[in-house]
């Protein structure tokens, strides 16, 4: 049976980047083709149907038509935008950080439905109002659960013994996850864990997203899962997000909320 020259999925946009006079390359991710290629012919002209529906933020449904270096994008219905999330910078900036995360993760043409779904919930907390930081703590472990690379939290990576509440850690991203206090891991590749962090952590391998934006944690705790997570990542994809440097500095005057008990 011949494969069709038009077919319709749902998409999300990861990056987009201006081409010619009035074209637009997009990258896409559909949760059965996986991450995509396509063009938007003539979207940058004011006459463009398409061309204020085509934005990231928002789920759609594209009909496209096979080419031989992109796909073309003939027809677009917005099914879900995400306008809420637009509303705060650091909202966006996280947004635009957590879609890089799957650009670099995916190979063309594989199916993505797993991190599709992951973004897409990631978008509806970050529009329901949900603290960025924790969404973006959320996804990228379970970004790492879906590409295969789990960190181990329970367990030392290098002897395997259960992780007692009175020992000391060590996170040695190279290996895997936590070190206990026994194993001297590798000279130049660890750095000390608390306790606190080492439970934040297995929070959010374990716990429903709900029960995570509920948690009432101190600011360096947060800031130092965030270090853990990020140096893991870094690790797997062998290197940072770009679009980090641009969310770390929008929330330099913006701290992360909080709620330390009394």
């Amino acid at each position: 049976m011949p494969i069709p020259r038009r077919y319709s999925t749902d998409a999300i946009v990861l990056s987009r980047f201006d081409y010619g006079e009035a074209d637009r390359i997009l990258t896409l991710i559909t949760p059965g083709s996986g991450k995509l290629k396509a063009i938007a012919k003539g979207i940058r002209r004011p006459t463009s149907r398409i061309g204020g529906s085509l934005e990231p933020f928002a789920e759609l449904n594209v009909l496209l038509a096979r080419g031989r270096t992109f796909e073309v994008v003939t027809e677009v219905r917005v099914g879900h935008a995400w306008l809420n999330l637009r509303d705060s910078l650091e909202s966006a900036a996280t947004a635009w950080y957590l879609a890089e995360l799957a650009d670099r993760s995916l190979e063309e043409r594989h199916a993505a439905e797993p991190v599709y779904a992951l973004l897409r919930r990631a978008y509806e907390l970050l529009d329901a109002g949900m603290a960025p930081g924790r969404v973006a703590r959320w996804y990228e472990m379970h970004l790492a659960d879906e590409l295969g690379v789990r960190p181990e939290v329970d367990r030392c990576v290098e002897c395997d013994r259960v992780l007692e509440v009175d020992g000391r850690f060590r996170w040695v991203p190279s290996l895997g996850g936590v070190l206990c206090d026994r194993c001297p891991g590798p000279p130049h590749d660890r750095s000390g864990l608390t306790l606190e962090a080492l439970k934040l952590l297995k929070a959010y391998q374990r716990q429903d997203v709900e029960a995570i934006a509920g948690l009432r944690l101190g600011l360096a705790t947060e800031r130092e899962v965030e270090a853990a997570l990020r140096d893991f990542l870094r690790y797997v994809l062998e290197r940072d997000a770009r679009s980090l440097a641009f969310l770390d500095e929008i929330r330099q005057d913006t701290p992360i909320a909080t709620a330390i008990p009394s």
